[in-house]
């Protein structure tokens, strides 16, 4: 299974993304899920995907291809506007798919995907959009300033709670990385290590990039200050009738040692440009 997640703030834009794929229980690889298109100063582009890993590599080869080919009528590089974009990567995707059923409809493989693009063209704000396997797209709104692909039900709270338009772009970050921590911990088929790209209105290029593994100073700070914070919120919260109330001055022992964390993944077997 695969958890990506895409924010959308007046600051710029998050992308957040696992890297953990798997064929059945014993069959588990890391693949890169984040995609980067750029041209300083002009336009960028980032996509994640979910879903069938052959359509995805596909479509990111087909793009690939279009930009490499000065005769190509369509490509990232032709439009002017990023809802054009979003249509050409849904066509795309589409006609990615049509070949990939053609080619596995005996095995009754699913070969859907489904697709966060976001970025900026130069004139205009940054903008988000999710693409779905039929190539229709949405885009995220003040009320729903993010999207999710994948197993999206436990990273969704923090976001419903934290995210707005006017959140600082690091804290939507942070906000993104606990989202991927905490679907981590509940769900075994999304896993390290984790990717983040960060594009700021207005730079025309991605900000900050990096990977995250579980022993990543930064990401181990991040989880343990979590579950800490939070654990220690619980107990903060107000007493039930029946029980003793805690006299004023009275704070929780100290907590407990945290679980460690999964082992980091295999080595992302992606060529340089991190094509999957």
């Amino acid at each position: 299974m695969t958890y990506c997640v895409g924010i959308e703030v007046n600051e710029g834009l998050v992308f957040a993304a696992d890297t953990r794929t798997s064929a059945s229980f014993d069959d588990v690889r890391v693949y890169r899920k984040m995609h980067v298109f750029e041209w300083p100063g002009d336009r960028v582009f980032v996509i994640m995907s979910a879903g069938n890993l052959a359509t995805t590599q596909l479509t990111i080869s087909r793009l690939q291809r279009d930009v490499d080919d000065p005769n190509a009528k369509h490509s990232l590089r032709t439009f002017s506007h990023l809802y054009e974009v979003a249509e050409y990567v849904g066509d795309t995707l589409v006609a990615s798919q049509v070949k990939m059923k053609d080619e596995a409809q005996q095995s009754g493989v699913n070969v859907q995907s489904t697709l966060i693009l976001g970025g900026q063209i130069a004139g205009e704000r940054p903008g988000l959009y999710m693409v779905y396997p039929l190539g229709n797209c949405i885009a995220t709104s003040p009320e729903t300033p993010y999207l999710q692909i994948g197993e999206s039900k436990y990273g969704k709270p923090i976001l419903d709670r934290i995210i707005r338009p006017e959140t600082p772009l690091e804290d939507a970050a942070r906000c993104a990385l606990v989202s991927l921590d905490s679907t981590i911990r509940s769900n075994l088929s999304v896993g390290m290590p984790v990717d983040m790209a960060l594009l700021r209105n207005g730079d025309l290029k991605i900000s900050q990039k990096m990977r995250l593994e579980a022993d990543t100073p930064l990401y181990a700070e991040i989880h343990d200050t979590w579950s800490r914070k939070l654990e220690a919120a619980v107990h903060s919260l107000p007493r039930f009738p029946w029980e003793p109330q805690r006299a004023p001055e009275q704070t929780p022992g100290p907590l407990p040692v945290m679980p460690p964390r999964r082992a980091p993944s295999r080595q992302d077997p992606g060529d340089a440009q991190g094509q999957q």
